[in-house]
């Protein structure tokens, strides 16, 4: 018994070992059977010319497209004028400081960038790459022309087999006519292993060919000409031959491997509507391999460029709008560039130099009299504006916009590892790339302005709406508290400090509109949720230490009663200091990268550009999580009786790369656009920083706009294109005067543009500020500045009040340091920046540093 005991025991303990084995061997034996399926070849259909060469022609009665059916490069002119316009420029092909890839890309309508799992850029000219190979096809519909591009370094594919095995091959002639079949078999010549002829290398075939030594297979003669394979298509394709079956059967052909270079193919649309041209790019349309994802693509590069023997200037939107004289010479400066909207904040970025940013979705050129606007349309999100002069790499002036594409990540990877590793987006929206180019009669930036600005009324009619101002509007922004560390008990806790209480803020709306302050709008900055380092919008609660709901709600009854609107400013599209106690669960809530990292902010050094990873960070909040905060927001304001200010809907526009419900930049700008408008037409007031052009038809007033942008060293002018489109339908300021570095500059730039005037002010003292982390607003303190704010704010309402219900008319700039604003009835303004008095050709003295203005 003890032996069987001890046996029983032993085979017990063999028994998990045993099973153990077996499903490794199990699982082997699944492995080797099965083997990993390989990937299918990726097939990307080439497409090819077959059309005449005779030119396509698109026509109404305002313009006309001829295009060249060859390569598709067209003119248009403009019947009122005569004025005709390129979509390359006309001797691009002998342009002497032009390397030979440089030609290829100015006689390109589209650039694309495609890259590789590594991070290796490459970019692709639709000249080389696709009008020269004839890989290319063209669609005349009755109001338009579609090109079908296919742009790659390849040669056009059939869709005829290469090779084919017997029995697939007769099966597939037996469906075809006799005569036809007849055809295609003399094209074809049969290999059989165990008949071979005395010229063939039957070690070259196996070789070539492995399926032969157990298939009879035929093979597609090599001399076969390209409109026999086109007619082969043809044949095959009504035989039930498929794009499996050709992927299949060029997997048989060792003589020459499927090619794993890139290809892409993408459509082209132009249309003509009324006077306007209209391009459209589908990007669901577009096609590439996986491993070679399209980064970026820009849309007619080179359209109306300026040679190095005209007078013309390129028109970008920087700030209010900036003038790049062709060929000004400044060859040893960058080339100009900014993003749309400013940062993708879904995009992580390891440094931050400079933040480049367009509020306008407009540039342009101007040149022998005439000129036209760009207006982006759909996609402009993903847009960034690009402009350079002549002599750097070729001998024109231009500028143009590039989209991206498909977005992307760096993986981090382990320290051993030096290499980069990149993750692209899954696949392209469903959406598409419009641009809209407008035709104006004169070389005026004036006149493109206004170009503009019917079409923003006419795309925002009912929303831009002429203003009944008739003072300056003037903002205030009102500190509430910021949060700073107080020891308790030995422990270090963030706590709000005060900076204005709810009965100090509503005693100083009233003093300000008792000194003039009238037309006055305030914006509560800091009054809920911790303070200005605002906590996530889950709850808005007001802060105790600033007073008693009554004392709030007294503020907002005190401004009703001085007719002066009262806006609650919130962050709505970010999560700072906040935890699970506020209602933020950062793996739920936070937006995520590409990489499905949570897209969290960091600040950045400004000596060394890159992340202070010992300063907090903060979330970015998922696309609907936005929304929501907007909306408790507006629903708290709206319970309230008064207004909301966005701090950054409509100044900062986000992706979002949550695998479980993307959401695109255009779709984000979209829903926060609709958001606007829902809150609008319920009648709130809203308040946005910077003014995103979607956003200001449904906006009071606009905040913090950049006026004149950064004046790059390639600029050579700074003037107000947007402000000539929106002046006397929404009232917009610049920075808050006690902000700026220079509050006479501001004020100066504010005459020019056109602008209200804008103050930050806390009660407390600036001493409050120390050991803090908000130094920023060392010159808010009211007692400092309200003398010197009246003053200011009177003399400008008094001057300027009577504009702000009119439209802005003109604009010349005197001198380099003089500029001239006009408006509808009349009034002059004028605005000296330089440090001597400036006398008109009418006798009008401007003194220095100042502005004038005549009625």
């Amino acid at each position: 018994m003890k032996k069987n005991s001890t046996l029983s025991k032993k085979v017990k303990s063999l028994i998990g070992p045993v099973l153990i084995l077996l499903i490794i061997v199990a699982v082997a034996c699944v492995v080797l059977l099965v083997k990993d399926k390989e990937e299918p070849v990726e097939i990307i259909k080439v497409n090819a010319y077959e059309g005449s060469e005779e030119d396509i022609i698109l026509e109404n009665d305002k313009l006309k497209l001829v295009m060249d059916a060859t390569t598709t490069q067209f003119n248009l002119t403009v019947k009122d004028t005569g004025a005709v316009w390129l979509s390359n420029p006309e001797d691009a092909a002998n342009d002497s400081l032009a390397q030979a890839s440089e030609k290829n890309r100015l006689r390109s309508t589209l650039l694309l960038t495609y890259s590789t799992i590594n991070g290796v850029d490459t970019l692709y000219d639709n000249y080389a790459f696709s009008m020269e190979r004839k890989i290319f096809q063209i669609e005349k519909g009755d109001d338009y022309i579609k090109i079908f591009y296919s742009i790659g370094d390849i040669q056009k594919e059939y869709y005829a087999p290469p090779v084919c095995v017997e029995a697939d091959f007769e099966a597939l002639l037996s469906k075809m006519s006799k005569s036809d079949a007849s055809m295609v078999k003399e094209y074809y010549k049969k290999y059989d292993i165990n008949k071979l002829g005395k010229k063939d290398d039957k070690e070259q075939l196996l070789v070539d060919y492995p399926i032969m030594e157990t298939e009879v297979i035929f093979v597609l003669r090599n001399a076969t000409k390209d409109n026999i394979k086109k007619k082969f298509e043809q044949l095959f394709t009504e035989a039930g031959y498929t794009d499996q079956d050709y992927a299949r059967d060029k997997e048989l052909d060792f003589s020459e491997k499927s090619s794993d270079k890139p290809v892409f193919n993408l459509s082209m649309i132009f249309r003509l509507d009324g006077d306007d041209l209209v391009v459209e790019v589908p990007l669901d349309e577009i096609e590439y391999k996986d491993d070679y994802p399209l980064l970026y693509l820009s849309i007619l590069p080179y359209f109306g460029a300026g040679t190095m023997d005209e007078s013309g200037y390129l028109f970008v939107p920087e700030g209010g709008g900036s003038i790049i004289n062709f060929n000004n010479g400044k060859l040893s400066q960058s080339s100009y560039f900014a993003n749309m909207y400013g940062w993708d904040m879904a995009t992580d970025r390891s440094a931050i130099v400079h933040e480049t940013r367009a509020i306008f979705n407009a540039f342009g050129i101007s040149k022998n009299n005439n000129s036209f606007i760009c207006i982006l349309e759909d996609g402009a999100p993903y847009a960034g504006i690009q402009a350079d002069i002549s002599g750097k790499t070729n001998s024109y002036n231009y500028v143009n916009a590039l989209h991206s594409i498909s977005h992307r990540e760096q993986y981090q990877l382990g320290d051993k590892y030096t290499g980069e590793m990149f993750v692209y987006e899954d696949s392209l929206p469903k959406e598409k790339i419009v641009n809209r180019y407008c035709f104006v009669n004169s070389d005026s930036y004036v006149d493109m302005a206004k170009t503009y600005q019917n079409y923003l009324l006419n795309k925002y009619s009912g929303y831009m709406t002429m203003s009944e101002d008739t003072e300056a509007p003037v903002a205030v922004e009102v500190l509430g508290a910021i949060d700073k560390i107080k020891q308790i008990v030995g422990i270090p806790v963030s706590s709000p400090l005060p900076l204005t209480t709810y009965k100090e803020a509503a005693d100083m709306i009233k003093e300000l509109n008792e000194q003039g302050f009238h037309n006055m709008s305030v914006k509560m900055v800091g009054w809920a949720n911790g303070g200005v380092k605002q906590k996530i919008l889950n709850k808005v609660k007001t802060i105790s230490e600033l007073g008693n709901k009554k004392s709030f709600n007294n503020v907002i009854s005190t401004a009703a009663s001085l007719d002066v609107p009262v806006y609650l400013n919130g962050i709505t599209n970010y999560a700072y200091d906040s935890s699970l106690l506020n209602g933020f669960v950062v793996f739920t809530d936070s937006a995520r990268f590409v990489s499905r990292e949570k897209a969290e902010i960091f600040q950045y050094n400004t000596v060394s550009y890159g992340k202070r990873d010992s300063m907090e960070t903060h979330y970015l909040l998922k696309a609907n999580l936005i929304l929501k905060m907007a909306n408790n927001l507006t629903t708290y304001a709206q319970k309230n009786a008064t207004n909301v200010s966005f701090e950054d809907i409509g100044y900062e526009l986000s992706s979002d790369f949550n695998r479980n419900g993307r959401v695109t930049r255009q779709e984000a700008m979209l829903s926060q656009q609709e958001e606007l408008k829902k809150i609008s037409d319920a009648g709130t007031g809203i308040i946005i920083n910077g003014g995103n052009d979607y956003a200001i038809p449904y906006s009071d007033l606009i905040t913090r706009m950049d006026l004149v942008g950064s004046q790059y060293t390639i600029i050579d002018q700074t003037v107000p294109f947007y402000q000539l489109a929106i002046h006397g339908y929404v009232d917009y300021t610049g920075e808050p005067l006690n902000m700026t570095q220079n509050w006479e500059e501001e004020v100066l730039n504010s005459a020019q543009y056109g602008a209200g005037l804008a103050f930050i002010f806390m009660d407390e003292d600036s001493f409050t500020f120390q050991k803090t982390l908000y130094t920023q607003y060392f010159a808010t303190e009211y007692a400092a500045w309200k003398d010197r704010a009246v003053e200011i704010y009177n003399r400008y309402n008094q001057e300027l009040g009577h504009v702000f219900n009119q439209e802005m008319t003109d604009h010349k700039q005197l001198t380099d340091k003089v500029s001239l604003t006009t408006y509808q009835d009349g009034s002059k303004v004028y605005v000296n920046y330089s440090f001597e008095d400036y006398k008109t050709s009418d006798g009008v003295t401007v003194p220095a540093r100042d502005y004038k203005v005549l009625q």
